[in-house]
């Protein structure tokens, strides 16, 4: 290869290099070893305010904020000895000086060049001035925040804190910045805390810690307090890092208290008032019973055992809520089972020859649809065992409520006694039982349907909600 060939390929090497520094986005500034600047592109020109020619010859120096400049020959020299390319000022903060004397925060990679005038460095700059504006707002509004903040790295060390942090826990910041996260932990859950924070590494992802769990902090003073606690995960130039948000509870944890409180006595209030209610119908039920045995006429007689059947049917639901631990809602199925053991005894049904069948799903009802749906069992089963079998020496009653779908059920009452005649208008029956039936259908928005005979039954679909029952 003749030396001018090897001249034209150094040419070519040295004008695609030139041009590469000169399309790059960055400042791109090399000096030789004393520190002159003998290259810059235009992005150091935009970036600086100078024009390459005020550049040209100069020391370095030029570029860097007066407080920096006395030991920056030194750190010069330093480089030149290692020669490789690194990151410059890691771990410092850099700033540059514009040519109107404006300081602004840059990052600086070093990379040294080989060349037959000797060895050269080729910094590339970067301006961080939108960054650490956003770091700054970043700050700002970590710092502004009414919780507790914490960022953590990957070690659990605390690296960062705001003010709330402080007043939270009684530290200064300067107590908690390097100490391991554990130290706000109170001590019998701390053995726990690395692994759970491993684990939260592993897989990262922004959630509420201990989620179905009481958490506590650990004051400085010693006292532990209730505590909510949300982690952020985030990618830092230093890595993973946690951002955890730190919430006291105490206050809400006693309001929490408090409506346990209010909530349990507001309970036993109601239970008390169903009490009372059921013992104010037993009273009434007692009063009918004594009125009645000072009566001779049996029409009568008649007419005070259903309205005996009546209030005990009521007072059979208060007593099933008094006993229950959920006073919104009445299981009815309980509610049919004790009411046709009632009927039966209340009308001397001989149970070896009168076979009354229940056969209900678990259905629990608001006490506004108990009551009247109670009181038309009560009315139809009586019925049943007073007219459905004259002179009939065997018979089936048959009680059931079911499910139809998820909004609706089906109330059904039937036997196999001697059905309704048909010249009986029921629409325009005159007997209270029946009208009783027809009114508190109506007041629970039921749809009553009637057959007959063979067998009679009374069935009734009405609305179902999860939300009203």
């Amino acid at each position: 290869m003749s030396a001018v060939t090897r001249f034209s390929e150094v040419n070519n090497t040295s004008e695609m290099m030139r041009l590469a520094v000169e399309a790059s986005p960055n400042g791109m500034v090399m000096t030789n070893q004393e520190g002159h600047i003998i290259m810059v592109n235009s992005a150091t020109e935009k970036l600086f305010g100078y024009s390459r020619e005020e550049l040209i010859g100069h020391p370095i120096e030029k570029l860097i904020p007066q407080r920096f400049r006395q030991h920056h020959p030194e750190y010069r020299e330093v480089y030149i000895e290692e020669l490789k390319s690194r990151p410059m000022g890691h771990g410092s903060d850099l700033f540059g000086l514009r040519k109107d004397g404006k300081e602004f925060p840059v990052e600086v990679g070093l990379n040294p060049v080989k060349t037959e005038q000797g060895i050269l460095v080729l910094a590339a700059i970067v301006d961080l001035t939108d960054r650490k504006q956003a770091e700054e707002m970043i700050h700002l509004a970590v710092e502004a925040s009414p919780n507790g903040m914490i960022m953590t790295n990957q070690t659990g060390t605390i690296v960062m804190v705001n003010s709330a942090t402080e007043s939270l826990f009684g530290y200064s910041r300067d107590e908690l910045i390097g100490q391991p996260i554990e130290i706000l932990i109170p001590e019998p859950h701390r053995s726990i805390h690395p692994e759970l924070r491993t684990k939260f590494m592993e897989q990262p992802t922004t959630r509420a810690m201990g989620h179905g769990r009481d958490l506590f902090g650990l004051h400085k003073n010693g006292r532990e307090f209730p505590v909510e606690v949300g982690l952020n995960p985030i990618k830092a130039l230093q890595g993973a890092m946690v951002l955890a948000s730190v919430i006291d509870i105490t206050e809400r944890k006693n309001q929490e208290q408090q409506l346990k409180a209010a909530l349990k006595e507001k309970d036993l209030l109601l239970a008390e008032i169903h009490h009372r209610v059921k013992n104010n119908l037993q009273i009434i039920d007692s009063l009918l019973g004594m009125q009645s045995d000072m009566i001779f006429d049996n029409s009568v007689i008649s007419v005070l055992r259903e309205s005996q059947n009546r209030v005990k049917s009521m007072a059979l639901i208060h007593q099933i809520l008094y006993e229950s631990s959920d006073f919104s809602r009445v299981d009815f199925a309980g509610v049919i089972v004790s009411l046709m053991n009632t009927l039966s005894y209340s009308y001397a049904l001989d149970t070896t020859k009168f076979q009354v069948n229940v056969n209900t799903d678990h259905v629990y009802l608001s006490i506004d649809v108990s009551i009247p749906l109670g009181l038309i069992v009560n009315e139809l089963c009586s019925n049943a065992m007073k007219y459905a079998f004259p002179g009939r020496e065997s018979g089936h009653i048959d009680v059931s409520l079911k499910y139809l779908d998820s909004c609706r059920l089906q109330l059904r009452v039937a036997d196999d006694g001697v059905g309704i005649p048909e010249e009986f208008d029921i629409d325009q029956a005159s007997t209270l039982g029946l009208q009783l039936v027809q009114l508190l259908s109506e007041q629970i928005s039921a749809e009553l349907s009637i057959q007959r005979k063979n067998p009679t039954s009374f069935s009734l679909i009405l609305p179902y909600s999860t939300e009203t029952s």
